[in-house]
């Protein structure tokens, strides 16, 4: 697999993780892959949840190192049509 982007997020925590994440991922464009290195503790379970809750892909999870993939915009979780 291709990695296209990565990031160390260091000791970030969720709120602001996650944010910097999408952003991250918007400036990538859709099937595009970043390799995260995320040591903040809460990681572990907010990584997933937030690909399960927002459409991306989740390819790796071995922490401290998370490999995710960009969703497609026309993929947006039965919401109805894409924004």
């Amino acid at each position: 697999m291709v990695i296209d982007r990565e990031w160390d997020a260091g000791d970030m925590g969720c709120g602001d993780l996650l944010v910097e994440l999408r952003r991250q991922l918007a400036a990538l464009g859709p099937g595009r892959t970043i390799k995260i290195t995320a040591r903040d503790s809460g990681a572990v379970e907010d990584l997933p949840a937030w690909c399960r809750l927002t459409g991306h892909t989740l390819v790796l999870a071995s922490p401290p190192t998370y490999l995710i993939a960009a969703r497609h915009p026309l993929i947006n979780q039965g919401r109805g049509p894409a924004e």
